[in-house]
């Protein structure tokens, strides 16, 4: 018989972390966040979007061993933005029977509902920089430390209790080979002609400089995108502090015209496999492994990328990539992971068409009315 249970104490907040770690204990494919820092996402004293969020977790359980988990999130600012009511999904894992995702779903479903919201969606995340979406192709592909991992029968019981397709995301791997001498003299042109001047960060002190100036270029570059709501000044200082330990500058590129932001692009280098060795722990040894792989990278994920939208038709994506491409050369990067883009987004997805590039991954964002 399985049985459904909220998560109150710490002792719970631990059980619903580490229940993936047991679930995907012999996939090669997963990628284990560190423990503590998951844990920090659930606790409003150490996650500012508690105060914009309403959220419950529950695990279900059976003879006496936890066999899955939900969260359900109301993200109330994303709401106020698209004037509706929707309910989010999130950090859903399970074993594969039917009994349990029914009740695990049933349980978050019917929470939203008590809620008054029209509809579910996701899985979604706190906001737009956590995990998004269900993986249901590319299974087979090592993801990058910024995507998701789950079982290829995910997806079936989604479907089977009445979820339908709301958005895709999908995510590319590029070979780096050298720059074209005609893309460079392009873009020397777009820069001259446009008065763009091109920065490559080089200390933690500029990221700190410029990361409010970046996300307040986010708010206005993502305000019309799906599952997204404005950071707020406090949301900043949270992501900030959460990843200036492992951003790179040199990874990190910035255009600006007459001293305003207009566009920026942070690579950072893949941590996968790294993180695989270090099991969720940063201790002894996790720490050890993510120093290493930062500082002589093949591989690099492509983290974030935001254009002022008034911008876009000079082409500043085309120069992003093809500046940190110069620092990727240079620090021997052989291939790039992208980050989840919507598959509406052809014109972005041109962007990889002058690289050895493949397609092979693709997330989705399911919806069901309530």
């Amino acid at each position: 018989m399985v049985s459904i249970r909220e998560v109150i104490s710490a002792k719970d907040i631990k059980q619903f972390v580490s229940f993936p770690y047991h679930l995907y204990k012999n996939n090669a494919y997963w990628i284990p966040p560190i423990k503590a820092d998951e844990i920090k996402q659930l606790k409003p004293e150490t996650n500012t979007a508690f105060s914009f969020c309403n959220v419950k977790f529950w695990m279900a359980w059976q003879d006496g061993r936890c066999v899955g988990r939900i969260a359900a999130i109301i993200n109330h600012l994303y709401n106020e933005k698209i004037g509706r009511k929707m309910g989010r999904i999130s950090r859903v894992e399970f074993i594969d029977d039917p009994e349990v995702s029914q009740l695990l779903f049933e349980t978050a479903e019917n929470w939203l509902r008590e809620q008054k919201m029209e509809a579910v969606h996701g899985p979604l995340g706190f906001t737009n920089i956590d995990n998004q979406g269900l993986l249901i192709e590319g299974f087979e592909y090592l993801p990058s430390q910024a995507s998701v991992m789950h079982f290829p029968y995910y997806q079936k019981h989604f479907e089977a209790l009445g979820y339908v397709k709301e958005t895709d995301w999908v995510e590319f791997r590029l070979k780096i080979e050298e720059i074209p001498e005609k893309a460079t003299r392009l873009a020397n042109i777009i820069k001259k002609r446009n008065g763009l001047e091109v920065i490559h960060l080089s200390s933690k002190k500029q990221i700190r400089q410029y990361i409010h100036q970046a996300f307040e270029l986010l708010n206005v570059a993502f305000a019309e995108l799906p599952y997204v709501a404005p950071f707020s000044n406090e949301m900043i200082d949270f992501v900030a502090k959460k990843y200036a330990s492992v951003l790179q500058p040199k990874y990190t590129v910035m255009i600006f015209k007459e001293g305003i932001m207009i566009g920026f692009i942070v690579g950072l280098p893949s941590l996968s496999k790294a993180l695989q060795k270090a099991r969720g722990h940063l201790f002894p040894f996790g720490f050890l492994y993510i120093l290493k792989a930062l500082k002589n990278p093949e591989e690099m994920d492509l983290l974030l990328t935001g254009v002022d939208p008034h911008y876009q038709k000079m082409g500043l994506p085309a120069i992003l990539i093809s500046e940190l491409q110069k620092s990727m050369l240079e620090n021997g990067v052989k291939y790039v992971e992208t980050t989840g883009m919507f598959e509406s987004n052809v014109k972005g997805a041109t962007h990889w068409k002058n690289y050895d590039h493949i397609q092979h991954k693709r997330r989705r964002c399911f919806v069901k009315p309530l």
